[in-house]
């Protein structure tokens, strides 16, 4: 079993986040950072049960970036600068949800009371806002989960994930594309992975069953020859060609994620398999045969194409590989 890396991210972090993209393995401050990473990166924080002290150091200033990017009525911006200005308007879109599910994860995680507040006080404030896209909403509501997996009666994060549910919709009824949207788009595994975790804590069982429905019709469509073979960059749709590139570590992370998910809920173990391809995807268990990241830097390849990887190592592929990796260590005894 290989222990998730956090050298690269180190590497990628400044005073403020961590760059969101480099050269190689070299960072690029020129392109600044983005609420949408540095979301990613507190929630692989709290879910690293014995960080060190830079790794949990790099938490903090995470969760000061993502403080410093809401605004009072619940909004967030995305990007800032290398030198820490704030660029472009405050929205509620992925970076709103992703915020939301950081704080939820990192509040759940906190082993401190004031630490906790805080966490809380941030997801309450952002919780009072809906989006219309139903990513957005779907990121938020994880983060609405895991606040009720630690306060199953808080009102403000059953509202949010139930109006996630409406927001994700129900399968289709066509057997053949099941899926709620015309074509596939990005992380594609983050609607069924918010349906099953709605449907087991707000007690609907239609809601699970549509989740789980929905993820293993997502999970057939994207094995290829017994490995996965993920939606690229640009969607899919109804007759698209197979396997298509340029494939992304973020739907990889989000069908682990789900599957872990759905084991997790149903305890099926047919669920691991989908969690272990998403390992071996990383280890070249994929369509070209490749390595997916560079165990020397820590850092994972930007994106899978038919001649191989990007051996850019930015800030989201990365952050994808360190979630696969401790989705697989915590399933590793099961």
């Amino acid at each position: 079993m290989i222990k998730p890396p956090f050298t690269h991210l180190l590497a990628l972090s400044d005073g403020f986040g961590i760059h969101e993209h480099a050269e190689y393995a070299t960072p690029r401050p020129e392109h600044g950072s983005c609420t949408d990473d540095v979301a990613r990166l507190l929630v692989v924080i709290a879910q690293e049960p014995h960080a060190d002290r830079p790794v949990q150091d790099l938490g903090m200033r995470a969760l000061r970036f993502l403080e410093e990017a809401q605004r009072a009525d619940g909004k967030t911006r995305n990007r800032r600068t290398a030198t820490g200005q704030w660029q472009g308007e405050h929205t509620v879109e992925d970076c709103w949800g992703r915020s939301l599910w950081a704080f939820g994860s990192a509040f759940r995680q906190a082993p401190e009371t004031g630490l906790r507040g805080r966490l809380l006080s941030l997801f309450e404030t952002g919780a009072q806002q809906r989006s219309p896209w139903p990513r957005a909403m779907a990121f938020a509501a994880l983060g609405a989960a895991e606040v009720l997996r630690a306060q199953p009666g808080h009102v403000g994060a059953r509202s949010l994930l139930d109006d996630a549910v409406s927001s994700v919709g129900r399968p289709a009824l066509d057997p053949a594309w099941v899926w709620p949207e015309a074509r596939l788009h990005y992380a594609n595994a983050v609607f069924p992975d918010v349906l099953i975790s709605a449907g087991r804590i707000l007690g609907r069982p239609q809601v699970l069953r549509d989740g789980l429905d929905m993820l293993r019709w997502l999970l057939d469509r994207e094995t290829l020859d017994g490995h996965l073979s993920v939606t690229p960059v640009d969607g899919a749709g109804p007759g698209d060609a197979v396997p298509g590139f340029d494939q992304q570590p973020i739907e990889v992370a989000a069908m682990a994620h789900a599957c872990h998910r759905a084991f997790e809920t149903t305890d099926d173990r047919d669920w691991l398999h989908g969690v272990h391809m998403a390992s071996q995807w990383f280890a070249g268990d994929n369509d070209s045969g490749a390595m997916m990241w560079d165990r020397a830097s820590g850092g994972g390849y930007d994106g899978l194409h038919l001649w191989g990887p990007n051996l850019n190592q930015g800030a989201e592929s990365t952050l994808a590989l360190v979630s696969v990796l401790q989705q697989t260590r915590t399933l590793a005894s099961a």
